[in-house]
């Protein structure tokens, strides 16, 4: 639960912010003098302090600089009932999150300060790179594997530079913490670090969510509001998905990175800032300069340094220690002893096409903790989460693809590396499903024509054909040639059911 300190001599307004944050499941201290909240600052925990200019004895410009001596990341938000343009000015380059005029609109107030509650945590959040996981309140970039060792080595060369960073990778395969990790680890880790996920917020808030409006630009502009660029002077911005930004604000951030300056809404005047850019996406940004979605100009000028993330696919040795971090910290945050995961179950896990990532992968081990009820975790609790994700996902008309399959349809159509679509796909296609048949049968080629309605011979030519590897195991020596495919027991049959999972498993075809 966060704490936030409220500094005013208003007795009426402390107990007014008192009610109102209250209900929002904050922890609230007050303070009526600059002298008073510094003192509290001094002594307690606050995750946000609000508090107005004119305050008796030290004014709330000089109470917010002398917190922040003491807690450097310290976010505030500052009002005034009389605004002038060289207080608002002095109070964002003292870093406050922003500057507030009263009489202020509540909605609008606790937007500005759930806001502000979250840009601290992300700064104060600490993100370290794994060496050994351990129980800590940091959240950790797991991975020992070549990739991720280079992955730290580039992140701990990049960090202290100024240098605009292009981070890139699939969903869910860490972007924000490693974006995170390069703030943290910069000469700008004192000063805000900001987030804003550019497909999130509607394309017609964005642009006054980056970078404010002035006074009167649009009904309800009651006064000038302060944009995340601004407010994230001398520290850092992270654009989150910026493969998605709408065209009309990409040469507004080209500007920026180029001038280092830019212009509130409805505004000429022309405003410096001093901010450090950490762009990510997802998207295949080639692809959307060629179909003029996205500027070639500000590609070039983001992609300074890149990064690109590996999908979990990738660093399945890194699988086993995922598991153990996320059964330890999903354990903790439950108050549950560990109750760990059984072999059977582990080896679910890692045989799995985790085409969510990192993400997915934490989801279901969350999920299948709480199936476990303290139990440790056993292959039903695994599958049982799979499952409910994929019915969520892939649900659609019987004969009719669902979204996953579509959209992967689609990724192929438009990469255009293909003579003829339907000899790709069924080469794909094909690849996959004799790929996932071989595995469940631990490599027993008649089990798989089997299961197939295939001949061993034809079998033996499609693996030659699509240079399959095929690794043998003991353990499915005793699967009956006689069971019906439905009754096979294994977890990865919801793969070679679901037309989703088959074309993902790209890797068959390069064994």
């Amino acid at each position: 639960m966060a704490t936030i300190l409220i500094v005013d001599d208003d007795q009426q307004l402390k107990r007014s912010f008192e009610k109102l944050l209250s209900d929002e499941v904050y922890t609230i201290l007050t303070a009526s003098s600059g002298e008073e909240g510094v003192a509290i600052i001094r002594s307690a925990r606050v995750d946000l302090v609000i508090l107005d200019v004119n305050l008796p004895g030290m004014n709330g410009l000089e109470t917010f600089r002398a917190m922040r001596e003491m807690s450097p990341k310290l976010t505030g938000i500052i009002m005034t009932a009389f605004s002038t343009t060289e207080r608002a000015i002095e109070a964002m380059k003292l870093g406050a999150f922003d500057y507030i005029t009263k009489p202020f609109d509540i909605p609008d107030m606790l937007t500005v300060i759930d806001q502000a509650v979250e840009a601290g945590r992300l700064a104060r959040s600490r993100v370290e790179m794994d060496v050994v996981p351990k129980t800590t309140s940091s959240e950790i970039i797991i991975g020992q594997c070549k990739v991720m060792q280079e992955l730290y080595k580039t992140i701990g060369r990049v960090a202290p530079t100024d240098a605009t960073v292009l981070i890139r990778g699939e969903s869910g395969t860490g972007k924000e913490l490693v974006a995170r990790a390069l703030y943290q680890h910069s000469l700008r880790a004192s000063e805000p670090f900001l987030v804003i996920n550019c497909v999130t917020i509607p394309e017609n808030l964005l642009e006054s969510e980056l970078f404010g409006y002035e006074k009167g630009t649009f009904t309800g502009a009651l006064s000038r509001r302060f944009g995340r660029i601004e407010k994230a002077h001398r520290g850092t911005i992270f654009l989150d998905e910026i493969g998605d930004m709408p065209l009309s604000l990409q040469p507004k951030i080209l500007r920026l990175l180029e001038e280092k300056s830019f212009e509130r809404l409805g505004g000429h005047e022309t405003i410096p800032v001093n901010v450090r850019i950490i762009a990510a996406t997802s998207r295949d940004l080639e692809s959307a300069i060629a179909d003029g979605s996205f500027r070639e100009d500000l590609y070039y000028r983001l992609k300074v340094v890149t990064i690109k993330l590996p999908p979990l696919r990738e660093r399945l040795q890194d699988i086993p220690r995922l598991i153990d971090h996320f059964l330890a910290r999903f354990s903790r945050d439950m108050n549950l002893d560990n109750p760990g995961m059984t072999l059977e179950a582990k080896e679910i896990v890692s045989r799995y096409n985790w085409s969510g990532n990192v993400r997915e992968l934490s989801n279901a081990i969350q999920k299948a903790l709480i199936f476990s009820r303290g139990c440790p975790i056993r292959p039903e609790d695994i599958t049982h989460a799979i499952e409910k994700k994929n019915g969520a996902h892939e649900s659609a008309e019987e004969g009719y693809p669902g979204e996953i399959t579509r959209q992967w349809i689609r990724r192929v159509l438009l990469s255009k590396k293909f003579e003829n679509m339907f000899d790709y796909l069924n080469d794909h296609f094909y690849s996959a499903v004799i790929g996932e048949a071989l595995e469940i049968t631990g490599g027993n080629k008649s089990i798989a024509a089997k299961l197939l309605g295939l001949s061993r011979p034809t079998i033996q030519t499609k693996i030659e054909k699509y240079r399959l590897k095929v690794e043998t195991s003991v353990k499915q020596d005793n699967l009956s040639i006689h069971e019906p495919l439905s009754d096979v027991e294994d977890s990865s049959l919801h793969s070679v059911k679901n037309f989703s999972s088959g074309p993902a498993k790209e890797t068959f075809t390069s064994r």
